[in-house]
């Protein structure tokens, strides 16, 4: 078939976009090669010595894949905290204070994630600050037991159930009022925008507690302080995702009594249901800093570094022709400029999955996100469960994405040629 001219002159361009890249790939591949002959390059680390191969995460901040990297300013604030011995009871109250003062809620508290703010807030719902509810969990006899989950299950509500609430699941905000009881102790959501504010003045009319988990949700670091203007009774941010704090840390902030009950039923209290949920100082104090850090950052400068790095990416495998890139930024959690990148897998007989798979074959990995959640329980099943399943056949994913958030600087020069050299290869029907 012969090449149209359009056709043509739109790959002259998009070599030309390129063509500075390709020259610093070359360059970096010399010095590599010279290095390597000199006895130069090594791939010592703390993980190789175990075996175990390093990622170049361009799929997010996923917990399986170990979350972010943390701030400079958050490995060096645990460096200093490790020095030290603390009444870890005086240092949750502390810190408390120093995330009232920086975010304008009532207080705050360092947990062990995310799922640790779910039990922790679910727990000080049901028993509050009774030391002998506290020690009754996770019965919950005689207690408000019930936590109305907007949206329905999702797999991480084995947060919520192993302190002993149980689930009532509703679809949407308009189905709330039809499951409040007697024994709702808190309704959990996801949602934002116009859903959550619903949901925000339901919660307030019936005077429950309403736990917001945004554990994506930094950046914007303005939501720190967006959720306490909303007075939203408690709201959750992971520590180990976006807020680039410590990976088994999260941030719990609202009203203080319910931010004291959940410190109650929590480590180090001995008898308390969350006890099992230990964070140490070096945790809190990290994540108290990478709070700071981020209330200090230039967005538009950061996001403008972020974008850099996806769009180096996507103009390297756009030389490849048929491959076509878009760069967005999510709405609903990882707000990060993220590439799509796409190919007509029918015609190419090259599937998403074998690009993801050619892609882990690398030392270091490369994981980018697919089809796939290796991380996930195969049993779970999110949201309501219909009673007759629908039909309608799952809609089959047809790009990768790379999140930028994740991506540090110069990996995407390795990404973007490796990716290159996948795709050139599958189009030419030869394997890379």
């Amino acid at each position: 078939m012969p090449v149209r001219p359009e056709s043509s002159r739109r790959g002259f361009m998009k070599m030309l976009a390129a063509s500075p890249l390709l020259a610093q790939i070359a360059a970096q591949n010399l010095y590599a090669r010279s290095a390597a002959a000199m006895g130069l390059a090594s791939g010592d680390n703390v993980y190789s010595r175990l075996g175990v191969k390093t990622v170049i995460n361009c799929r997010g901040t996923w917990t399986y894949l170990s979350g972010s990297l943390q701030f400079p300013e958050v490995r060096a604030a645990q460096t200093e905290a490790s020095h030290y011995f603390v009444n870890m009871v005086e240092l949750q109250r502390g810190a408390g204070r120093k995330l009232a003062e920086l975010t304008g809620a009532e207080s705050g508290m360092v947990t062990t994630g995310a799922a640790g703010a779910m039990a922790a807030s679910t727990a000080a719902c049901m028993a509050g600050s009774d030391p002998q509810k506290i020690w009754q969990l996770p019965d919950t006899a005689g207690m408000k037991h019930e936590v109305i989950m907007v949206g329905g299950r999702s797999a991480f509500d084995s947060a919520i159930r192993l302190t002993g609430a149980k689930l009532v699941l509703v679809e949407s905000p308009d189905d709330i009022l039809n499951a409040i009881t007697p024994d709702t102790a808190m309704i959990y959501t996801t949602d934002l925008g116009d859903k959550l504010v619903r949901e925000v003045a339901i919660a307030k009319e019936h005077r429950i507690p309403l736990l917001l988990d945004d554990a994506a949700g930094i950046p914007p670091a303005d939501n720190l302080k967006l959720y306490a203007q909303m007075k939203i009774d408690l709201y959750t941010f992971s520590g180990g995702k976006g807020l680039q704090g410590p990976q088994c840390s999260g941030v719990l902030l609202g009203r203080k009594d319910l931010v004291d009950a959940a410190l109650r039923n929590s480590a180090p209290w001995e008898g308390a249901v969350c006890r099992a949920m230990k964070v140490g100082k070096e945790e809190i104090i990290g994540c108290l800093t990478a709070v700071e850090t981020w209330l200090k950052i230039d967005p538009k400068k950061l996001y403008a570094e972020w974008n850099a790095r996806v769009d180096r990416i996507g103009k390297l495998v756009e030389t490849v022709p048929g491959v076509k890139t878009e760069i967005y930024i999510p709405d609903d959690g990882n707000r990060y400029p993220t590439l799509k990148v796409s190919w007509d897998q029918h015609a190419w007989g090259f599937t998403i999955t074998d690009c993801v798979t050619q892609l882990r074959a690398n030392d270091p990995t490369i994981e980018v996100l697919g089809a796939d959640n290796p991380s996930l329980v195969p049993a779970v099943r999110e949201g309501i469960q219909k009673a007759k399943p629908d039909r309608k056949e799952r809609r089959e994913v047809d790009h990768i994405e790379l999140v930028s958030m994740t991506i540090q600087p110069g990996e995407e020069m390795i990404v973007g040629q490796r990716l290159r050299e996948i795709l050139g290869a599958a189009r030419k029907g030869k394997p890379a």
